[in-house]
């Protein structure tokens, strides 16, 4: 195997909140081979965790057992595959996909400029901005099992929903195949450009979290019913609600895991006692706790 392999390895500079305990064991694959040939190696018992560029994601302060994967920078493949049909790695950012497809003329995936993370992230959690959805332009999927063999599934062989995508057991995306329609170069550039500009005028850009921490309950926004509540800037330890986008989390700089887990149940608690609504998390909170 040609990757590296990381014991007690610190996994705050691996999440975009620079929060979270050590990984018992960090890989981090030369390549897709490479991961196959890792993974076939590892007992049937162990627990594995992947990590993209680590956003919407908070990993407690104890860290993670077992083994994580990370595949920034790694699994990175993108390419056209035919008509209107393009192939990503689960490794790629989901702002170069929107970037990649626009520049081949292709329209459908400038959304996926708002979401800061990975093509694998996105697959798993069905990740959107700008009124778009990860799933509505994958055509097929492949995935890695328990025993390092490759699988290609169909879009029907899942249960998608917002935010959420439920399959196998014990299978993990690494790349997708995605369906875009023809347009015009230009206008998609442009359209992306204003997105990320809207995007940097209204939430925390410059500021470590996790993207949006909450779902938006049907017919409302999570922001807007964190707003009304009035706890815009409200902070524990170094985590605080971003005055510029109350579904944002900020580490202000020395915030713990466990700052900003209580500050999400704050958040939750305050919104059903004088909203009546309980906000359900998007983030996804992992490990253990000190």
């Amino acid at each position: 195997m040609n990757g590296r392999l990381l014991h007690e390895e610190p996994l705050a500079k691996y999440t975009s909140w620079r929060v979270g305990g050590p990984a018992e064991r960090l890989y981090i694959p030369a390549n897709r081979q490479d991961l196959c040939e890792f993974i076939k190696t590892l007992p049937a018992s162990e627990p594995l965790f992947w990590i993209g560029l680590g956003s919407n994601l908070l990993i407690r302060d104890g860290g993670i057992r077992g083994t994580v994967i990370n595949t920034k920078g790694k699994l990175k493949e993108m390419r056209l595959v035919g008509d209107l049909l393009v192939y990503v790695e689960a490794g790629v950012p989901c702002a170069h996909v929107a970037r990649f497809c626009g520049e081949h003329g292709l329209i459908g995936a400038e959304f996926l400029a708002g979401i800061p993370g990975t093509m694998g992230g996105a697959l798993k959690m069905n990740a959107g901005a700008f009124g778009g959805e990860t799933w509505s332009i994958v055509e097929s999927v492949e995935l890695i099992n328990a025993q390092g063999q490759v699988k290609q599934r169909q879009p029907e062989q899942f249960t998608v929903s917002y935010r959420s995508v439920k399959g196998q057991e014990c299978e993990w995306f690494i790349a997708a195949i995605l369906k875009l329609q023809s347009g015009d170069v230009v206008a998609s550039q442009q359209k992306i450009k204003s997105l990320l500009e809207h995007r940097s005028k209204t939430q925390p850009t410059n500021q470590p979290s996790c993207g949006s921490v909450f779902k938006n309950p049907p017919g409302d926004f999570a922001a807007r019913l964190i707003e009304l509540c009035g706890l815009k800037g409200k902070a524990i330890g170094g985590a605080a609600v971003s005055e510029k986008h109350a579904n944002f989390i900020i580490n202000t700089g020395k915030a713990s895991a466990a700052d900003i887990e209580e500050l999400i149940y704050y958040v939750q608690h305050q919104v059903e006692q004088q909203q009546g609504i309980s906000l359900q998390t998007e983030v996804c909170m992992v490990g253990e706790a000190l």
